[in-house]
């Protein structure tokens, strides 16, 4: 696990950058990235791209707009991570959209193009309000928490941490981490879809 401030310096040196800092947090949250992106795929038929791709290019195409300074409201691994979620889950939906238009024009019109379309429909960026949409979603679940353990464990598994390290982290036994992951759990089950 990383040590604390480590993601800000990671942000930081990509914005100056350093490929090495894009490496590490490559290595932080693409694995996350292809989980959620594998949510966001799991009623679409498998094609050419998968969740692999749809985390690759929104991987990528977070890197290259914040070395351009793109992101000025990044400053942190929450900000960091809201934007990864928001720049995955517009690639997949994207995608899912693109395959049924393409579907509807036929599979031989289909095969002609596929790899322009692939392209196109991975290259494409979040717009400004879907963003804001996903992080007032992300602020308003973390609200309905009310207390400040329940919401430091929360984040702590958005970022993809193991109970034994958000334990670790926190300062918290593991049945204390068990018994927290159960309570948002259970605040959260009917405002999350499934």
């Amino acid at each position: 696990m990383a040590s604390n401030g480590s993601v800000t310096r990671w942000i930081g040196a990509l914005r100056a950058g350093d490929h090495a800092a894009a490496q590490q947090l490559w290595e932080r949250y693409f694995r996350r990235l292809v989980g959620l992106a594998r949510k966001k795929l799991e009623h679409a038929p498998r094609r050419a791209a998968d969740e692999e791709d749809v985390a690759l290019t929104a991987f990528d195409s977070f890197c290259r707009n914040a070395e351009q300074g793109r992101f000025p409201k990044l400053e942190d691994r929450d900000s960091l991570w809201r934007l990864l979620v928001v720049l995955t889950a517009r690639k997949a939906a994207h995608l899912v959209r693109d395959q049924d238009r393409l579907k509807r024009r036929g599979a031989a019109a289909a095969a002609d193009s596929e790899d322009e379309w692939l392209d196109e429909v991975l290259s494409r960026e979040p717009d400004p309000a879907f963003a804001a949409q996903v992080a007032e979603e992300y602020q308003r679940l973390l609200a309905l928490l009310g207390d400040a353990g329940l919401r430091e464990v929360a984040v702590g598994l958005m970022e993809g941490y193991k109970a034994e390290e958000i334990g670790a982290r926190l300062g918290y036994a593991r049945r204390s981490i068990t018994r927290k992951l159960k309570i948002i759990r259970e605040l959260w089950m009917y405002e999350v879809p499934p």
